[in-house]
């Protein structure tokens, strides 16, 4: 019984928690769907956190996920997201949603 009360004690904060962003999760901008339409000409730019946020926010998209070189990525599409492939000198190859 010892055990359980300290627990029991902790029980309402949990109704108080928030949902917050984990660190690694994709930065968050827009509210619908992702239209790549006008960003292709920052294919052969370098990848910086900037652009990346630039190119979200014209997107419309709500995520952005970078893909590096040789990585795995999961194949599920999002409508929001925005996806973002680089090369090994860090210059964009692919701008495109899903």
């Amino acid at each position: 019984m010892r055990m359980i009360a300290p627990l029991l004690a902790l029980a309402p904060l949990t109704a108080c928690a928030t949902a917050t962003t984990s660190v690694g999760e994709p930065p968050m901008a827009g509210n619908g769907a992702c239209s790549a339409d006008g960003l292709q000409s920052a294919i052969g730019q370098r990848a910086t956190a900037t652009l990346g946020a630039d190119l979200l926010a014209k997107s419309g998209a709500r995520t952005l996920r970078w893909g590096p070189p040789r990585s795995a990525r999961t194949m599920d599409y999002r409508e929001d997201r925005l996806n973002i492939s680089y090369d090994d000198a860090m210059m964009i190859e692919q701008v495109n949603c899903g």
